[in-house]
């Protein structure tokens, strides 16, 4: 049975997981709407219950749950080079 995680564990996931991280599902616990395995996506909000909500690549929005489903946050290299601006 699934136990409601407490505020503190929600705020961790808010902070690990804030708007615009990206995430690779490696696999999904949904057995009527699952995500396919391998897509990228980008996380919108995390909610009150700690599901973290998505607006997947291929289209889709199902949220993500801690804990259920398996994903890897996609760790983006920074761009060195010249930076556009005022002098």
């Amino acid at each position: 049975m699934n136990k409601w995680p407490t505020h503190e564990q929600v705020q961790r996931i808010k902070d690990q997981y804030p708007p615009g991280t990206r995430i690779r599902l490696n696999s999904m616990s949904d057995p009527w709407s699952p995500v396919p395995e391998g897509t990228e996506g980008t996380v919108d909000m995390v909610d009150d219950i700690g599901q973290i909500h998505m607006k997947w690549d291929n289209g889709r929005t199902l949220a993500l749950v801690p804990g259920e489903d398996s994903f890897s946050v996609i760790h983006q290299e920074h761009d060195h080079g010249m930076m556009m601006g005022g002098m």
